[in-house]
């Protein structure tokens, strides 16, 4: 679609007239990311279990996650939970399960929140959403000790360390950063000499995720631009880090905390926003969506009964609740929610009366006054419009599944009228018979990219990328540009059995897409140093390697005789290096037809046939 398509959708979209999901022939562009905490991970998914007959896999064995490993009712529950029917909205979730408390432990607060339920299993189960999985980090230290650890060169070597094995440890997709502890705990005044230390740090983490492919997700407070001198959390560096980090996710709400007020008003929303888009690819950015509210006491008259809840005078922290619980809260409170333009969120005011008596008998009462703000179906959608009217990576919840049925909707109806158009890739083997080739063979990769309707797609990156037998990731291993016919070819060479297929990264204008794996299987090869003749009555001499190298396999040399192969003296091994030797001596002149053959558990490997002259 257009560049000038899309503006005129956003106007549409600001006006709320939002265009039907089901006219639109494209499936909606993926625009919503968000955190499962550690202590809701049933709030997005059902906890379900393995079928008690399976056997336990041998410890190190890969982790699997078929379908027949569970019951059909449980797999029809996580068909149907909040993570997989909105799946066509998000390419990736924030697992929000790990605290930095020193630079050798990262502490696993999942396992203690849910002891009954494997992190394996948890973790097998999102996998088969498609989503990509890159849990947060947050500072679980004491006043200045994270910034103390980062001003050591040393030190941040090991956490970065600890950080990558960690990712490796699970097979995550990246690691997401929430290190608050600078901006609320440490003091503004450390910042000057935090921030270069940060900047370090993620750098040098940056290189070692994005050495093994791996993405670099950091969360932070607001920011302006500097040169307006506004207050801003500027020790996040934004425009040092922008080209280290492949998200920045802002946690554009609490603006309101001690006193009643908006969550997140809109205008300051788009003020950090327009900040960060300026000084990093706009699709780098998402900006956060506040699923709660909060409920402030603005004045207490009159004197409380010792029956009224404890905490009950102005000023008091804010009570929080859920968005999704939002309209219910309303009803039981006796109000009628309004909408603040200017915000852009709802708020409403009421009163709370208690009678009863002194801690002394004598009757009392006291009237108390709140005043609740929040983010509905509307709040989203018009911060879903800056989503789209500024082409960012898209939004951040917290937390995923806290919103009501209407906001996600609100989000689903704008993802789904500024859709990107539906790329389609393909591949295809060629050089190989039956999808085989032998051990040091060159096959070709082909592949096609085109749009729905079948127009090719030219210039377009196309990543190839591969997974062997006994591995359960796909590692990307040549980056391609397709050429003006949609077309990309590459020659390739293995050395075991592995699953390939094509990628391509989604763009404003375009989706993601990924093609149909293609299996190409590794036959194994025997190279051979054998004479061409060789006298009577001496040792005839055949060498040779087994390629893929395996020790141990049962070597024997056969001779065609009468019509069938018959094996010619006894049989060897092959040692080490998969190489092996074998001596026969022939007593009768003539000509040998000869051939080796190499039997393993599960084949038999020929080699090609020979012939050797007896003098």
């Amino acid at each position: 679609m257009k560049r000038s398509s899309y503006l005129a959708l956003v106007c549409v979209l600001l006006t709320s007239i939002v265009t039907n999901a089901s006219a639109l022939d494209n499936q909606p562009r993926k625009l919503v990311s968000g955190w499962i905490p550690y202590y809701s991970v049933k709030t997005v998914m059902p906890f379900i279990k393995k079928l008690p007959t399976l056997p336990t896999p041998a410890p190190g064995a890969p982790v699997t996650c078929n379908d027949n490993e569970y019951s059909p009712i449980d797999i029809a529950a996580l068909n149907t939970s909040y993570l997989f029917t909105n799946k066509d909205l998000m390419n990736e979730v924030m697992p929000f399960w790990y605290t930095l408390k020193s630079p050798t432990l990262i502490r696993d607060d999942y396992s203690t929140a849910n002891p009954s339920w494997p992190i394996a299993d948890t973790l097998c189960l999102m996998r088969k959403s498609g989503l990509k999985l890159i849990p947060t980090i947050t500072d679980g230290t004491d006043k200045l000790v994270l910034s103390g650890y980062l001003a050591k060169a040393d030190v941040r070597a090991t956490i970065v360390k600890s950080i990558v094995d960690l990712v490796n440890k699970y097979s995550f997709d990246g690691i997401d950063l929430d290190f608050e502890g600078f901006a609320f705990v440490d003091g503004n005044t450390t910042w000057s000499k935090t921030a270069p230390n940060w900047v370090l740090f993620v750098t040098e983490l940056s290189a070692a995720l994005h050495a093994q492919q791996k993405l670099l997700s950091v969360s932070a407070p607001y920011s302006y631009d500097p040169t307006e001198k506004q207050k801003g959390y500027y020790v996040y560096a934004w425009a040092a880090i922008a080209s280290s980090i492949d998200r920045l996710r802002i946690m554009t709400y609490d603006y309101s905390v001690a006193k009643p007020g908006p969550i997140g008003p809109i205008s300051w929303v788009e003020k950090t926003l327009k900040y960060a888009v300026s000084i990093m690819p706009a699709s780098k950015v998402f900006i956060g969506f506040p699923g709660y509210g909060r409920d402030w006491i603005t004045s207490v008259t009159g004197t409380c009964p010792v029956s009224a809840p404890p905490g009950l005078k102005a000023g008091a922290k804010a009570a929080t609740f859920k968005m999704n619980y939002a309209n219910t809260k309303a009803a039981i409170d006796k109000a009628t929610p309004v909408f603040d333009e200017k915000s852009s969120e709802a708020t409403y005011s009421y009163t709370q009366s208690f009678n009863g008596l002194t801690t002394k008998g004598a009757a009392t009462s006291c009237t108390v006054a709140r005043t609740v703000w929040y983010q509905n179906d509307r709040s989203y959608l018009e911060r879903m419009n800056l989503v789209a009217k500024y082409r960012l990576g898209g939004s951040a919840l917290w937390t995923i599944g806290m919103e009501d049925p209407a906001a996600t909707t609100a989000m689903r109806n704008v993802a789904s009228a500024v859709a990107p158009d539906t790329v389609i890739s393909s591949l295809t083997i060629g050089d190989v018979t039956n999808q085989s080739i032998y051990y040091g063979g060159i096959f070709t990769i082909n592949g096609l990219v085109t749009l729905k309707d079948k127009l090719p797609i030219s210039g377009i990156p196309v990543t190839l990328q591969m997974k062997r037998e006994s591995e359960n990731t796909w590692s990307s291993i040549a980056e391609l540009i397709s050429g003006t016919d949609g077309t990309i070819s590459t020659p390739v060479t293995i050395s075991g059995t592995a699953s390939f297929r094509l990628t391509t990264q989604g763009s404003w204008e375009r989706a993601e897409s990924i093609s149909a794996p293609e299996k190409v299987t590794l036959l194994s090869r025997i190279v051979l140093d054998r004479p061409t003749s060789v006298k009577r009555g001496q040792a005839l001499v055949v060498k040779g390697t087994l390629l893929p190298v395996v020790a141990g396999q049962n070597v024997t040399v056969q001779r065609y005789l009468l019509g069938k192969w018959q094996n010619l003296g006894s049989a060897t091994t092959t040692g080490a290096d998969g190489g092996f030797t074998y001596s026969y001596i022939e007593n009768k002149k003539g000509v040998l037809k000869l051939r080796v053959q190499i039997t393993n558990s599960s084949e038999q490997i020929l080699s090609t046939q020979f012939f050797v002259v007896v003098r």
